[in-house]
This record gives structure tokens, C-alpha cells and sequence, in this order.
């Protein structure tokens, strides 16, 4: 059964329509807000893997230049990896539905968005993030929803705007994402220029507002009738006295374990214990669930120990106090032959970070469906194995070395110098 269902936000209409596309999908709908328009399905495997300790959840966001009337410029016309723009948004995506999938949900699952038609005005982000509530809320996958997701941003006079497009984006001084419930605010992102914080608090109101009008489209579309039927499902529950026979088998040690200051001291103590442990539970507990639970039940036991602890004796598991902060150190010019080296070490993490200055001819150039643009300052993060002590095949750079690059590069970008009194490429 078709459904369309609509509503004005920030000026606008924005429309869910679902039953007329991607019939085969377990949940599919389009969003149309302004001319851009987004379908988004949502498909879970009917097999359950209850070796999994984790959501294998997967979100993937994808831009066609078709969807802006646009050929993809090169030799080759086929549009293939995903551009940094279709990360971030897959990220972002990713991160308010995660936390309200059905606990020990174990079934993999995927959430696409396809970006169909671009007005190169409206962004097409927050309706992929509408779109995945909407359809994990119509197909039989278990989903604590729905959410809703609005951008407010802030101009340099103080007015607030809903959804700002492309343009009005380039002059406010603070632009916020923000995602949420019918009752509380899950995700926000935004980058700012240095605003009061009261300016941050009204627009997570403003943003907590427009989103129940959100979800109460999403509850208009599921009243009609439509969606499938959810699938039973009911967390995993650990054997029977599971935790009893760790308990005995631990014997007090995993206090003692955790009694370590240095981490790597104490995740080689805490690690050799629950080897030996699980060695001994080995014929009580062999299935691949029965192994699952016992990592499970073991951290568990971990971070109440080590919770007590702390409430107990107000020291962390490090030896700090509750206000105390690691050591802190900063070394420049590392490198003799960089144009900027610095080394920031706090506690044992380390970041090595690396600047060079160039002219305006080495601006990167971004293609996008709003059209192109120059990005004369970029920031470039890496996480190598080696530097969580792990040995890892290195492919291309990972969807979280993207998030966190993104993350400092907005970071800094409010202190950087104007293009008109800097015109250099950092």
C-alpha cells in the first residue's frame, strides 16, 4: 500500500512516502525535502550468529551526480570509492540508530541511502538519517525508534534558522546537527565560531522541537497500517549460573589483577587470568554462545570491580585521583627537514603531528552535488595498528581515520587565518 505523508519544517515541506519503491526490501522509503530527494532501505539477514558480541550493523550513504544533472568529470565515468562527504554522512547515520537496535540483536544489517535528485540547496544528510528511522521502523527488523534529525544554525545577528541551505550555512557561526528521540537528544554535531554556550542550549531547544514534528510524521506514515510485522526477538540470556562458576573460579584474583597502575601491566595480568579461567570452564562451557557469554560476563565483573573501586577509594584504575590528569608534554620542531613537527604526549597516548605549507595551487578540489569548492586547509588523520600495540593489514584509510580526521580539522578551522589575509594552502 502506497503512503504519502507531509509536513512544513523550517519553511519547507518535507514528505515520507513509502509502499511505491524497493519492494523487496524488509523496510524502504523516500524523503523529499525542497527537490532533494533520498530513498533509504533497511534489510536485516534471517540467520542468527550468536558467536557475535557486537551490532553488525552496516550504513551506507551514496551521492550520484545524476541526482544534480551532473557527469562525473576523468577518464573513468563509473563512481566507485566513497568521497569523504558520503562517509561522514554514513557516520552519521550510524550513530543514532546504533544504541536503539534490540539488545544481543546479532542478525547483520544494513541501512542504504541513495541520494535520487539534488536541489544542491537542501542537504541531503539529515533526511538519509529520517529515512533509516523510517524504514527500520517499517520493516520487521526490532527498533526502538523512531528518531528524527534537524541542522539549526546560527547567524552572525543571532537568528536562528531550521535546515539552512548550502549558502546560509557559509554565514552562520554556529551550525548544529542534532538527532533525538520523542523524548531525548542522541547525537549532536556541529562546528562553531566560538559561541556562548547559552546560544548552544537554545538551539538544542529549537532543534528538540522540530523534531517531534519529525517523528510525529514517522507515526502518521506507521498509523496508516503499513510496515511488516517485527520479528520476535529477545536478548540471549548466559546459562544458568554462569557467573557463580567464574566468580569460584576467579577467587578474588581479578581484583588483584586490576590492581595494576600501568595499562599494559594490567591488561597482561587481566588477560592472563581470564586465559587460565576460561581454560578451566572449558569443558562446562565449549559451545561458540556459551564463549560469547563468558567474555561478556568477565567484563562485566571487570568494569563493576573496577566501579566499586573507584567510588570506594576515589582512585582510578591508573592511580590517578578523580580530578588528577595524566602527564602532560609537548615537543616542536621533531623533524629537521618538515615545515611544522610537533609531538603531544599525554599519559601513554601519543599523537605526531606534521605541517606544510603550500600556495593556493595546491587547494584541494572537491567535486560535489552542490558544486565544486577549494579546501585550502585539511587535515589528514591516521591510525596505524602499532599504535594500540596491534598487528593489522593496512588498507585504504578506514571510515573512523575519516571521522576523526574530520573532527580536529573542524576543530581548528574557526582559529585559522581568512583566505583574504592567508592565501596559503595548510
Amino acid at each position: 500500500m502506497k503512503v504519502n505523508k507531509s509536513i512544513e519544517i523550517g519553511g519547507r515541506t518535507l514528505s515520507v512516502e513509502t509502499g511505491r519503491i524497493a519492494k523487496q526490501a524488509s523496510g524502504a522509503c523516500l524523503i523529499q525535502y525542497g527537490d532533494t530527494v533520498v530513498m533509504v532501505t533497511a534489510q536485516a539477514s534471517d540467520k542468527d550468529d550468536p558467536s557475535r558480541d557486537f551490532l553488525p550493523l552496516t550504513v551506507d550513504y551514496r551521492e550520484k551526480y545524476y541526482a544534480a544533472g551532473k557527469i562525473p568529470g576523468g577518464f573513468f565515468k563509473r563512481e566507485a570509492r566513497p568521497t569523504e562527504k558520503e562517509t561522514l554522512s554514513a557516520r552519521q547515520i550510524d550513530r543514532p540508530i546504533r544504541p536503539l537496535f534490540a539488545k544481543g540483536w546479532s542478525r547483520e544489517t544494513q541501512v542504504i541511502a541513495n541520494v535520487l535528485s539534488s536541489d544542491q540547496e537542501n542537504d541531503s544528510d539529515t533526511l538519509g538519517l529520517l529515512g533509516a528511522s523510517m524504514s527500520l521502523s517499517l520493516s520487521s527488523i526490532p527498533f526502538n525508534g523512531p528518531v528524527g534529525a534537524v541542522r539549526i544554525g546560527v547567524t552572525e545577528d543571532g537568528d536562528k534558522i531550521v535546515n539552512p541551505t548550502f549558502d546560509e550555512r557559509d554565514e552562520c557561526d554556529l551550525v548544529l546537527t542534532v538527532a533525538g528521540t520523542k523524548d531525548a537528544i542522541v547525537m549532536v554535531e556541529g562546528a562553531a565560531q566560538e559561541v556562548p554556550e547559552q546560544t548552544i542550549i537554545d538551539c538544542l531547544r529549537m532543534a528538540q522541537e522540530e523534531i517531534q514534528k519529525i517523528i510525529q510524521l514517522q507515526e502518521m506514515v506507521l498509523g496508516e497500517g503499513v510496515g511488516k510485522e517485527k520479528a520476535e526477538w529477545s536478548a540471549p540470556q548466559a546459562p544458568e549460573g554462569m557467573k557463580e562458576a567464574l566468580e569460584s573460579a576467579l577467587g578474588g584474583r581479578l581484583k588483584e589483577a586490576l590492581a595494576h597502575h600501568g595499562k599494559h601491566e594490567r591488561s597482561a595480568a587481566v588477560r592472563a587470568l581470564r586465559d587460565e579461567v576460561f581454560a578451566q570452564l572449558a569443558d562446562k562451557y565449549s559451545e561458540e554462545s556459551d564463549i560469547r557469554f563468558l567474555k561478556a560476563t568477565y567484563s562485566s565483573m571487570e568494569k563493576d570491580i573496577l566501579r566499586k573501586t573507584v567510588l570506594e577509594t576515589n582512585v582510578r584504575a591508573d592511580g590517578r585521583g578523580l580530578k588528577d590528569i595524566r602527564p602532560i608534554s609537548c615537543e616542536v620542531g621533531v623533524l629537521p627537514r618538515t615545515h611544522g613537527s610537533a609531538l603531544f604526549t599525554r599519559g601513554e597516548t601519543q599523537a605526531h603531528v606534521l605541517c606544510t605549507l603550500g600556495t593556493s595551487a595546491d587547494e584541494q578540489r572537491i567535486d560535489g552535488l552542490e558544486g565544486d569548492s577549494f579546501k585550502s586547509y585539511y587535515l589528514h588523520y591516521n591510525f596505524p595498528p602499532y599504535s594500540v600495540g596491534e598487528v593489522r593489514r593496512m588498507f585504504s584509510t578506514s571510515r573512523r581515520e575519516i571521522g576523526h580526521g574530520n573532527l580536529a580539522e573542524r576543530a581548528l578551522r574557526p582559529v585559522l587565518p581568512a583566505d583574504e589575509d592567508f592565501p596559503y594552502t595548510v
